[in-house]
Order: structure tokens, then sequence, then C-alpha cells
């Protein structure tokens, strides 16, 4: 298995989470948006709407992070990322999808680009548009928590879920933004929990081998032999 991603990207952060909480091994490809290398032809054979991530099995290509980790979820039932009960899934989809399709569509790497050529956006107005749909969508699951009477340590229940793989890295986004998290301290209770698992903790950018990395080359490069499994 392949994993091809990029360690800033939010979308792959999200399924080296999953997978760490699976416990699934896949050899770690880096693709270099700095660098362009998603537009290359290498990857455009893999991807063609060349974006990150990308999981390769078998010779089976799986893209669109939501879509892969569905797959996840289906192949490698346990540990389970959604609860048992009907109800329960959908509150947890809920919270996943108001990150996935609300928050971080508008803040990805291609739309600040298009910000920064067309409209002549700043850091500073480039962090002010992430932190007013970052703040939209994360004032909506600030609320959802807290009338969760039942809430654990993470977004539902006591072990992390499918909610908890969307959220770690777009707070890590909202750092990245410079946006005052402390209006969220239920938001920041559960980035806490998250924090001390071994799954989160070497899913996180820092810790991947392609960050920082000047790779000094035009290709696709950067590679670790395997993800090693995290509970």
């Amino acid at each position: 298995m392949k994993l091809y991603n990029f360690f800033r990207s939010g979308t792959s952060h999200r399924l080296r989470i999953a997978m760490n909480l699976k416990g699934v091994q896949a050899e770690y490809i880096g693709v270099d948006l700095r660098r362009e290398e998603h537009r290359q032809d290498a990857y455009r054979a893999i991807n063609p709407q060349m974006l990150v991530p990308a999981l390769v099995e078998d010779g089976d290509v799986f893209i669109q992070s939501t879509a892969i980790i569905e797959w996840l979820e289906e192949r490698y039932p346990d540990p389970p990322l959604l609860p048992r009960q009907v109800r329960d899934r959908a509150h947890v989809r809920a919270m996943a999808s108001i990150i996935g399709c609300d928050i971080h569509p508008l803040n990805n790497r291609r739309v600040l680009e298009s910000l920064r050529r067309n409209f002549a956006a700043d850091a500073a107005a480039v962090d002010c548009w992430c932190a007013e749909w970052i703040g939209a969508g994360f004032d909506a699951i600030e609320a959802l928590l807290a009338a969760d009477r039942h809430r654990g340590a993470f977004c539902f229940g006591e072990a992390p879920g499918l909610a908890d793989v969307y959220l770690v890295p777009q707070v890590e986004s909202a750092r990245r933004f410079n946006v005052d998290l402390q209006r969220w301290p239920l938001i920041l209770a559960v980035d806490a929990a998250c924090a001390e698992l071994d799954a989160f903790r070497q899913a996180a950018p820092g810790r991947q081998p392609d960050a920082g990395a000047n790779t000094g080359h035009a290709g696709i490069g950067v590679k670790q032999a395997s993800q090693a499994p995290a509970g």
C-alpha cells in the first residue's frame, strides 16, 4: 500500500490519523505541493484531479480523503470510527461534515492561492478569511459538544472517532492561520485528549518525513518505508 500525501495538507493529515487508528501501514510518499509536484505528469497519472491524498493498494487507486476513510472503515472495521447506533452515526458524521464540507474547502491551498493571485490578498487578509470560516464552523461544533450531556473526552464518547479525525487537523490549520482558539474550550479539550494518543501524535505534520524537506529535485520523492501503526 502506498500513501501519496503532503505533510501540511489537512486532508492528508486526517487520513494519516484514520490509518493510524486502524493500524494500517502504508509506504509514505511525499508530494511536495510547494514545488508543484502534484501537477506533474507522474502524479497526474495517479490522481487526475491532482490533489492529495491518494492511496494505492494492489493497483487500485483511491482518491478524496472522505471516500478513502469510508473505504478504510469498511475494509478494516475494527476499531470502528463510527458509533453503533444509526442516530449517533448521523451526529458524528454531521460534525465531520462541518469541517469536511463547510470549513476546509474554503481554506484549502488552491483557494488561498487564488485569493493571493487574483485578489491581491496579503497574509493578514488570508488569515482573516480563514478565521471567518473556521470560526463559523467551530462555533457550531462547540455548540454540539456543549449540548451532548453524555460526551466523553472526545467528540463522541470515550474513544476517538470520525469527528476527531476531522477536527484535529482543522485545529492545526487554525493555529497556522493565527486563529485565537480560546473561545472554543471544548474543542481545545478534545484536541488535548487526542494529543495524548500515538495515533494522533504520529500523524502530526511536523512528524512527517517531508516536513521542511528540501528535496532538491523536480519529482515526487520523499519516502518512508512504512507508516507505523498506532493505537
